[in-house]
């Protein structure tokens, strides 16, 4: 009878110790899970936060800034819900942006045009420029694909970042063919100017009507005209200078072996 009451103390035992462990296990899996989802929520607020830091670098509409503030706004109300001690630091930013987005929602909405856009000189802000614009298209997707952009909304927004995009790549390739052809070296420059009508040429087909296309193409054709005249006033100067070599050559003192 002894023996029967120990096994099963030590029965009772070995599951409550199981018990506790599985509890604990419970625990730790919950409080990883709090933590990774309290991560990817502050990255998103962080990711969302940088672009609009920089919205002042290109013409950005009150409907675009919108999105992005909604954005920070559903993500502060997630992280509430995930930040233990930090959740009235969460709640108090949430409380702000909710006011920014209600200002926002009932003022009119603006469209800058994008006609007056123009490339930074800062080839650093160039970079900075092409990657929040990369990061506000996917942002712009992402929202889109979960029902929160009306199609209409994403349809004129997305359009007005390809239109900046295909304006800095094609500003940037005909600067660093200005550039180029300074240093004099007309290949390179006249295979940047030649691959920027190409680009524009593939647009103009879609978009006949775009003023920028037209007055790019306009450019580019003109600077190609110049690299051309470039080059060739270059190749008299080659050839007297190899002629020059060749007399020299021939009436140099001859060498005896």
């Amino acid at each position: 009878m002894t023996f029967t009451l120990v096994l099963i103390c030590i029965g009772a035992l070995l599951l409550l110790v199981i018990g506790i462990n599985v509890i604990q296990q419970q625990k730790e899996r919950a409080e990883a899970e709090r933590r990774t989802e309290l991560a990817r929520q502050r990255a998103i607020i962080d990711e969302t936060e940088e672009v609009l830091s920089h919205t002042g670098m290109f013409p950005c509409s009150s409907q675009i800034i919108l999105v992005l503030y909604k954005r920070v706004e559903d993500a502060l109300s997630l992280a509430v819900n995930y930040a233990a001690n930090q959740a009235g630091d969460y709640q108090r930013r949430q409380a702000d942006i909710s006011t920014q987005v209600k200002n926002l929602a009932s003022s009119p909405k603006l469209a800058p045009s994008i006609e007056s856009f123009r490339l930074p000189d800062n080839d650093k802000q160039i970079l900075t420029l092409v990657r929040v614009l990369k990061k506000l298209k996917a942002i712009l997707r992402a929202e889109h694909n979960k029902g929160k952009v009306d199609p209409t909304i994403f349809s004129e927004e997305e359009g007005r970042i390809d239109s900046l995009q295909l304006r800095i790549n094609v500003d940037s390739m005909l600067s660093r063919a200005r550039a180029a052809c300074f240093m004099k070296q007309y290949g390179s420059s006249k295979q940047m100017v030649t691959k920027a009508l190409s680009t524009l040429h593939a647009i103009k087909a879609q978009t006949p009507n775009d003023p920028f296309i037209a007055r790019k193409v306009d450019e580019a054709k003109a600077m190609l005209d110049e690299i051309m005249d470039a080059q060739k006033l270059s190749y008299p100067v080659v050839k007297q200078a190899k002629e020059e070599e060749d007399i020299d050559v021939l009436f140099q003192p001859k060498k005896k072996w």
